[in-house]
């Protein structure tokens, strides 16, 4: 399947990619504006006709992965979507009130980026998580790692490679609320009480998870997101996000 750019065709655009189903919208009596955020168009929105109908029921749902080929007259125009499945995700979202909430709250934070620019390291970080919805603790995990590298494509990255203080690559604790940078155990100490905890597996450290770090990894994260990027565009943190804290145990 192709994955480039737009490719013209007399005076219409058309490609075709692969994407996960992150929203839709009623549009006249049978169609949806479907909102897929795609590895080789970034979030991408298009028309489906016949949206609605039965036939498209069980493939236009938040989280399923599709097969996409777009088409306008310009490439600057909404264009129509002709959509086929690839994974069929959602039927299993359905009792599980974590899943749904993390689908929201990972949506609502794709849509902070600009529409139509490429984000394969965020399209593969969603891709991660959608599979492992079934999984509380693991999602808290996912999303905490999402977000730094939401940051990271932002362009609001956090440091956590060496220590802000003593250049270190060991032992690093805390993260300064001032520069997004890591501090060491020992550097931090004196100012423990202004500084965030960095949990090890935000760095990539290990693969246990100990009770309260998904906590303390969301809070990093969420504080660097609301600083730099919610409250500057006047926004607020998804609601589902702190809901999904509480279910997932953070």
């Amino acid at each position: 399947m192709p994955h480039g750019p737009g490719i013209g065709y007399g005076t219409d655009m058309e490609w075709q990619d692969e994407g996960v189903v992150i929203g839709l919208k009623r549009h006249g009596e049978s169609s949806v504006i479907m909102e897929a955020m795609t590895r080789a168009h970034g979030r991408h929105l298009g028309l489906v006709r016949g949206g609605r109908s039965r036939r498209h029921a069980a493939t236009l749902q938040p989280g399923n992965s599709v097969s996409l080929t777009w088409r306008a007259r310009l490439e600057d125009h909404l264009g129509t979507y002709e959509v086929e499945p690839l994974i069929l995700r959602a039927a299993g979202f359905i009792d599980s009130a974590a899943a749904l909430y993390a689908l929201a709250t990972v949506s609502a934070h794709l849509r902070l980026l600009p529409e139509r620019d490429v984000h394969l390291g965020l399209y593969e970080a969603l891709l991660v998580l959608v599979d492992h919805l079934s999984e509380p603790r693991t999602i808290g995990v996912l999303l905490a790692r999402f977000e730094r590298a939401l940051l990271d494509d932002l362009g609001f990255g956090l440091d956590l490679d060496r220590c802000a203080a003593t250049g270190a690559a060991e032992d690093l604790v805390w993260v300064s609320p001032k520069s997004g940078r890591a501090v060491s155990a020992a550097a931090g100490a004196p100012y423990a009480d202004r500084l965030l905890p960095l949990p090890a597996f935000l760095r990539g450290e290990g693969t246990f998870v100990p009770p309260g770090a998904i906590d303390h990894a969301l809070r990093l994260t969420g504080f660097f997101l609301e600083r730099h990027v919610l409250h500057p565009r006047g926004l607020a943190m998804p609601d589902q996000r702190a809901v999904l804290l509480a279910l997932a145990g953070a």
